[in-house]
């Protein structure tokens, strides 16, 4: 193994034996963000050099329910729960030598083009093995993509001493019921795998629920409902 890949093997294996792991799921409909991109995206590119992806809407859904649900942020330390008052979000990126996870620092303060300039960032600095320690290091909470590989759905494995993780999936063509009606609408699975030692099943699920609502109609975020 080379070093890289030794460390994340010890990393996944300690999370798998220090914490106690669930993963609950429920599916977004991407219409409205999909919408969103269509609308601005252009202008929003014009203006900041970089695309509008879909990952800045699932950083900026994230705070919003890690606000909600403050225990999702929070960390085992010993025999105490520690609440962190602050959001530093890693995002997972795959690279030729493994799966690493940088770190967007107060992400709660960035704003869409910020985010998406980070990643673009990230993503350039890790292909060209640029990226230093400090800025994998630290992190309250994590989102990974299998869906940019086609992942459907999966069961993330938390990155400690963080409590959970987030797992967005491909986004695929689905018929759905709306009002009584079946219509056809682009839906994602997403998962969020706990540590159930301090996260209960209600928390998780509701989180998710947050999270879809947040995601479904973006704009609540910008008036903070």
């Amino acid at each position: 193994m080379s070093a890289l890949r030794r460390t994340i093997a010890a990393r996944l294996v300690e999370a798998k034996q220090s914490t106690a792991l669930l993963t609950t799921f429920n599916e977004v409909d991407m219409s409205a963000v999909a919408g969103v991109r269509k609308k601005w995206g252009e202008a929003f590119q014009k203006k900041h050099g970089v695309k509008l992806g879909f990952m800045s809407f699932f950083v900026k859904a994230t705070i919003d329910a890690l606000r909600a649900f403050p225990q999702v942020n929070a960390e085992v330390r010993g025999d105490d729960i520690v609440y962190r008052a602050y959001y530093d979000i890693g995002v997972a990126v795959s690279t030729s030598r493994g799966l690493i996870v940088p770190v967007l620092r107060d992400a709660d303060r960035m704003h869409f083009a910020d985010v998406e300039k980070a990643i673009a960032d990230f993503g350039s600095r890790a292909s060209d093995n640029r990226l230093m320690p400090a800025d994998l290091e630290g992190g309250t909470f994590t989102i990974t993509n299998g869906g940019v590989f086609g992942s459907l759905m999966s069961t993330p494995i938390v990155n400690p001493p963080q409590s959970a993780i987030l797992g967005m999936h491909a986004i695929q063509e689905r018929p759905v019921a709306r009002e009584g009606q079946v219509v056809i609408r682009p839906m994602m699975y997403v998962a969020l795998t706990y540590d159930h030692r301090i996260i209960d099943g209600r928390e998780a699920v509701l989180f998710l629920v947050h999270l879809r609502d947040a995601l479904e109609a973006p704009e609540r975020m910008l008036i903070d409902v």
